[in-house]
């Protein structure tokens, strides 16, 4: 499946600028936050899912909610990806052998590893792993980027408001 990012980054450019004028940041002072801000929205995505827990019973948050948190991570990918220069116009995401669980550790996994390398080919690969998971959960592309521009609503919103 491939994945139209360009007018992603530049709206996540413009939220980006906004965050570092109100709050007095760059993104080379803040890159391993960010990093670790996405490993954070990453295990926020697998508690939405539920997926890992199996002594429990419940199940999975709602679906605009687990969009939700994908969105939180998509934000923070495509912010590192700026921070880097490792803004992607496309991402072709193609489906392989892991079940959700698995696509869960493997993004996590890519993430340390574009953590400890800082390459283009790290990110790609982290980036690919983590879109990943979206469809192993069984969401489109297409829910993936509305999330993305409600959850860039209320981040612009969050900033206006003193969040």
């Amino acid at each position: 499946m491939i994945c139209v990012l360009t007018d992603l980054y530049k709206k996540q450019k413009e939220l980006d600028l906004e965050i570092a004028n109100n709050h007095h940041v760059t993104y080379e002072e803040t890159k391993d936050k960010r990093l670790l801000a996405l490993l954070v929205e990453l295990g926020e995505l697998a508690n939405a899912t539920r997926v890992f827990k199996f002594w429990s019973f419940k199940p999975s948050e709602s679906k605009e909610r687990v969009l939700d948190e994908f969105a939180d991570g998509l934000h923070f990918l495509l912010s590192l990806g700026l921070a880097y220069d490792y803004v992607l116009d496309s991402i072709d995401v193609e489906d392989n052998e892991l079940d959700t669980v698995g696509a869960f550790n493997d993004s996590y996994n890519k993430i340390a590893d574009f953590s400890a390398k800082r390459s283009l080919n790290s990110y790609i690969l982290a980036f690919e792993a983590y879109l990943r998971i979206l469809f192993k959960l069984g969401f489109s592309w297409e829910e993936a980027d509305n999330a993305y521009y409600l959850k860039l609503q209320e981040n612009h919103h969050r900033q206006e408001t003193n969040y």
